[in-house]
């Protein structure tokens, strides 16, 4: 099963179509929000193209979007697939993601909520960095941003969860994060 992750389009046509060739044929897409928009106090992303990044996201079968701080109601109204929040709840044969922006309550508070719900992996946007990390059994990624990164590259993450060859009660989980400018591995579990 491989699961693609992005967050942060930000109405960025470009950047979303360099996304999507990093990310290639996926089970599943997972955003976590601020879609359409750029929000006043971001730049115009190169590549601005709302209506464009809409015909192209209502194109897809297979995406989930998680509500950012800068969706609007009429972003919905163009959206043919639901935009969920806070909290978009995803569960994938025995895994559960949760998937959420990131911008309402302390980090700490959204960590509590999503291992209530049972998740096995949180996914986070709204901070354009991007993160891995584990709090328990909870394992919790940040793509980072698309169009507008603020740690130097931009990027999405891809989840592949696999049988393990040598035992078929074991899975085998590789979370990877990819620069979309060059397509190139930024980091690896």
């Amino acid at each position: 099963m491989k699961i693609g992750i992005l967050s942060d389009t930000h109405g960025s046509s470009l950047y979303f179509n360099k996304a999507m060739d990093v990310l290639g044929e996926c089970d599943l897409y997972l955003h976590a929000g601020d879609i359409l928009y750029h929000g006043p106090r971001n730049d115009l992303p190169e590549g601005y193209n709302p209506k464009a990044l809409t015909e192209s996201l209502n194109d897809m079968d297979s995406i989930i979007f998680a509500k950012g701080n800068c969706e609007a109601d009429v972003d919905q109204m163009v959206l043919n697939h639901p935009i969920q929040g806070p909290y978009a709840l995803v569960q994938l044969d025995e895994f559960r993601f949760v998937v959420n922006h990131g911008y309402v309550g302390a980090k700490d508070e959204i960590i509590a909520n999503a291992k209530k719900m049972g998740a096995d992996f949180l996914i986070l946007g709204h901070t354009h960095v991007k993160e891995l990390s584990f709090d328990d059994t909870l394992i919790i990624i940040n793509p980072g941003s698309t169009s507008i990164p603020k740690d130097g590259s931009r990027s999405v993450a891809i989840v592949e969860i696999n049988p393990d060859e040598d035992n078929d009660h074991e899975l085998n989980i590789d979370i990877n994060f990819y620069d979309i400018d060059t397509g190139e591995i930024i980091e690896e579990l």
